[in-house]
């Protein structure tokens, strides 16, 4: 009996420390590939799928995951949830939605992992894959004519606000350096255009519990 205790115990404990640990499980990351369709992703319906089953695969369960994305209707800063968000190494990114959208947030190369934990390609690396879809003003608002037909687009209309998740550019200026509105994508909407100013289709996804 005594060594049942024991073990009961100890399982007990066990399953505390699991519990503990995931207080800062990943709830944010950057896409490791795009839908492959260019700035198609089928909607916000498909980006939220994509997002939740890279992270499912990466072993990331019980979580609601949801594409920072703006549409025509919707601001990608009210789909994210409240915060904190935690990257895959358990770094925090940012405590609540105002913070994000501030100094105050800590995306950097360093990082915008994404999913797997790796550094994501950016300004100066081969291939560069530093533009990362967002359709979104630098307060997270929605920029109607830049969301590549609410992300159904994959040819040559279109045009996608992008942001730079290694907060570099072509010069100092604050848009080269913003995570998430930097310049539009030019060309229209398919991979072969997103491609073309350093980007490949990647978007950030955040857990909104």
């Amino acid at each position: 009996m005594r060594r049942l205790l024991l073990v009961t115990a100890a399982a007990s404990l066990a399953a505390m420390g699991v519990a503990s640990s995931q207080d800062a499980t990943m709830s944010f990351f950057v896409t490791s590939v795009g839908s492959g369709k260019g700035a198609d992703l089928g909607g916000l319906a498909g980006a939220d799928a994509h997002c939740a089953s890279l992270a499912e695969a990466a072993g990331v369960t019980g979580k609601t995951w949801r594409a920072y994305l703006s549409t025509s209707d919707t601001d990608a800063r009210d789909r994210i949830g409240k915060g904190p968000w935690f990257n895959a190494k358990g770094v925090k990114i940012a405590d609540d939605v105002a913070s994000l959208h501030s100094d105050a947030n800590a995306i950097t190369k360093q990082t915008a992992l994404n999913e797997k934990g790796e550094v994501v390609n950016g300004r100066g690396d081969k291939p560069n894959r530093h533009d990362v879809l967002t359709g979104s003003k630098p307060d997270g608002t929605k920029i109607a004519d830049q969301t590549c037909g609410d992300w159904t687009l994959s040819g040559a209309e279109g045009a996608a606000m992008t942001g730079h998740h290694d907060r570099t550019g072509l010069d100092d200026s604050a848009a080269a350096k913003s995570w998430n509105s930097s310049h539009a994508s030019r060309g229209g909407c398919s991979q072969e255009a997103l491609r073309s100013t350093g980007g490949d289709g990647l978007f950030y996804c955040f857990a909104v519990n």
